[in-house]
């Protein structure tokens, strides 16, 4: 969102360049210390950063029967609060002995909603029943309107915690974009907190190094300043941000005031989503520049261009249809619930944020999420739309609070089809395996890899497991990865990639590339072995032993017989063999095991073994795609363009113009490309695959 806070600015008139009577506070050619950390305003600059997100401790849920007395006594409580209460609007609180609150609800009529509390044979969930047995008092607040109950009691939630709501967890201010307003030579800096200073506020984005990221680009494609005021007023010639092409050095007038504030004004339409029209500007001087034979020139706008395609290409998916909206998807497994926030403004992708809000597996996702939305915009202006996974109860409710809080309509809604519907497919894709990743991080590698012993019947848990891979496109640019995981997690250092050398090898023969690249490895480690006894001798020590104890392969029998033959024929034994075969349409959770000499295992989805083995798995797969694009990527910036079929000059023109560099139009998705001038649907699709076929 794009907020304007400009009420009468007090701004400094423009001036020339100036020289300092007096020294300055830091050598003269020197930027501050660290410009990412200056790119906060002082006002906020104390706030902490956010705290990893984190699954909350697991709740008694116990299933035991209460003691009829305790129930006796809450039944009692609630119905002497029923006899007072109001059958208007408003908010109850229920307290135990110790006057903590157990629980904060709202109703439309309080001493109806309080009566289904009371009645002693009225079927109850084990939750509630735990809670009424806690219970000794009830305090009740009259409001005017449902409304106003939504609001108060969320704001009470947050602030009591109680034991039996939803609670929402690691909640901080996010961060903002600031361009100030009261200067006349404007900062761009990282915001928190009440927007006070006079200037356009961009936002909200989901991180800190988020905006970090984007202000850094933003600095190399507008040139605008990220400095103090304190540290532009001491300047006595440009600092080294002015060197580095960071900054046009408005503070020793390096660039006079109408040129600056074009500068502004074009770093503003484009964070306000007028980006198309801005990289037109950019594309329009470099063309005129170049042909007036000022290549210097013509190299700056290219670079500029450059940075404002770094910044669209890091945002991922972009919407065509939506505007301003936050998306929300709820995923729940092994008794946790994970809230996928995705933040759109003007059209782009300003980041996303996994919550694990605490709540009894009771509640169903419908509920966490109805309770999570009305927490998480209680300090927080909402956006026009708000789109769901689940649909909630009294939509209508929440719709009408958030607008009477936000001034304008907000609408809420749970798309069934279309761009939107996707937007929520790809927010459920990202809370599953965030819920995925802390379930399996809860687990201490030390335990995971005990059960992997019970798991696959390994003698003792595995000091070493060595993870194989193999990545090539129509055998072209062939190339195997090794990964190493011990019980410290992974042993980066250990990684190893092996170019696929063999001269007769079949293009796209798996069997063949795994067979040089497990040759080539282990005929290494023998002729180690044969030199001396020291791998030997470092067995049974605490030292991180050459051989492994687990080999893993992607694949499934087939690539396990084809290893366990390399294995035969070098005169392995003593190593533990594993293929991890994909499941159906290759989804995660579905993975089949196999060992040799044993049965085929799938484990259950949410086992924490099987989340173990699928990072390992996903881990080589990360590593060996990366070597491979390296070596194609060379191959690829060799040929140039050109090598696409279809793109022709004026297309190649018009790439440049728009993305800048050929690294720009790589790391560009298939929308952004269909944005060009001239390129058509199929035309950037091709592009896309040329840069991003899928290697094998």
């Amino acid at each position: 969102m794009d907020n304007d806070s400009t009420d009468n600015p007090k701004v400094s008139a423009p001036r020339t360049a100036r020289r300092a009577s007096g020294p300055a506070s830091r050598p003269a050619d020197l930027p501050p210390p660290d410009p990412a950390l200056e790119d906060i305003d002082p006002a906020t600059a104390g706030i902490e950063e956010d705290d990893e997100a984190r699954l909350p401790e697991a709740l008694d849920e116990s299933g035991e029967a209460l003691p009829e007395g305790r129930l006796a006594v809450g039944h009692a409580a609630i119905e002497q609060a029923v006899r007072l209460a109001p059958t208007s609007p408003g908010v109850y609180r229920m307290l135990n002995a110790g006057n903590d609150v157990l629980y904060v609800g709202k109703a439309k009529n309080v001493r109806k909603r309080l009566s289904s509390y009371a009645r002693v044979s009225a079927p109850q969930p084990a939750r509630i029943l735990r809670m009424i047995a806690a219970t000794v008092s009830v305090e009740i607040v009259s409001t005017s309107t449902e409304t106003e109950a939504l609001l108060l009691e969320a704001n009470l939630i947050k602030q009591l915690r109680p034991r039996f709501n939803v609670q929402l967890r690691d909640d901080k201010s996010f961060p903002y974009i600031l361009i100030t307003g009261d200067h006349w030579a404007p900062q761009i800096l990282k915001h928190r907190g009440a927007q006070s200073r006079p200037g356009r506020y961009f936002g909200p984005f989901a991180s800190a190094g988020a905006v970090n990221r984007t202000i850094t680009a933003l600095q190399r494609a507008f040139l605008v300043r990220s400095c103090t005021d304190a540290f532009f007023e001491s300047r006595t010639r440009p600092c080294l941000l002015y060197q580095i092409r960071r900054c046009a050095g408005p503070c020793t007038g390096e660039i006079d005031f109408p040129g600056y504030t074009e500068l502004v004004r074009e770093a503003t339409d484009f964070l306000s989503g007028r980006s198309r029209a801005v990289k037109q500007e950019l594309a329009g001087e470099m063309e005129k520049a170049s042909a007036n034979l000022a290549f210097e020139t013509a190299a700056l706008y290219r670079d500029r261009l450059a940075a404002l395609s770094a910044i669209q290409s890091q945002q991922g998916i972009n919407p065509h249809t939506v505007e301003e909206a936050d998306v929300f998807a709820i995923h729940q497994e092994g008794g946790y619930s994970c809230i996928e926030v995705f933040f759109f403004r003007t059209g782009q992708n300003w980041g996303n944020r996994a919550y694990f809000p605490r709540a009894e597996k009771s509640f169903t996702p419908e509920e966490v999420l109805s309770s999570f939305l009305a927490q998480f915009y209680d300090d927080k202006p909402p956006p026009k739309l708000i789109l769901l996974s689940h649909a909630i109860e009294e939509t209508g409710l929440l719709a009408d609070a958030l607008s009477i809080k936000a001034g304008f309509k907000v609408e809420i809604a749970t798309p069934r089809r279309g761009e939107k519907k996707e937007l929520i497919g790809h927010a459920l894709t990202n809370a599953r395996e965030a819920l995925g990743r802390k379930l399996a991080d809860t687990a201490t590698q030390g335990r995971l890899l005990q059960g992997l012993v019970a798991t696959l019947g390994l003698a003792h848990p595995p000091k070493r497991i060595e993870v194989y891979d193999n990545s090539h496109i129509q055998g072209t640019n062939a190339v195997g990865a090794m990964i190493v995981a011990g019980p410290d997690g992974f042993i980066k250092n250990q990684y190893r990639k092996f170019n696929i050398k063999s001269e007769g090898l079949t293009p796209g023969d798996d069997y063949e590339m795994m067979r040089e690249v497990l040759q080539r490895r282990f005929k290494r480690l023998m002729a180690q072995a044969a030199e001396g006894d020291a791998a030997k001798a470092k067995a049974d020590d605490d030292s991180f032993p050459q051989w492994p104890d687990l080999v893993i392969i992607d694949g499934g029998r087939g690539q396990l017989n084809a290893v366990r033959e390399i294995f035969a024929g070098l005169g392995l034994t003593g190593v533990a063999l594993l293929a991890v075969a994909k499941g159906p349409d290759r989804d995660a959770g579905r993975e089949t095991l196999f060992m040799p000499d044993k049965e085929p295992l799938k484990l259950e989805p949410r086992d924490p073994v099987l989340y173990f083995i699928q990072r390992l798995r996903d881990e080589a797969h990360r590593f060996v795609i990366g070597s491979h694009r390296k070596l194609r990527k060379k191959d690829i910036r060799e040929a140039g363009l050109q090598e696409i079929p279809g793109i022709g000059p004026s297309r190649k023109r018009a790439l440049l113009h728009h993305f800048g560099t050929l690294k720009e139009i790589e790391r560009a998705s298939i929308a952004d490309l269909g944005k060009v001038p001239g390129v058509s649907a199929e035309s950037a699709r091709k592009i896309f695959e040329f840069f991003h076929a899928q290697p094998g």
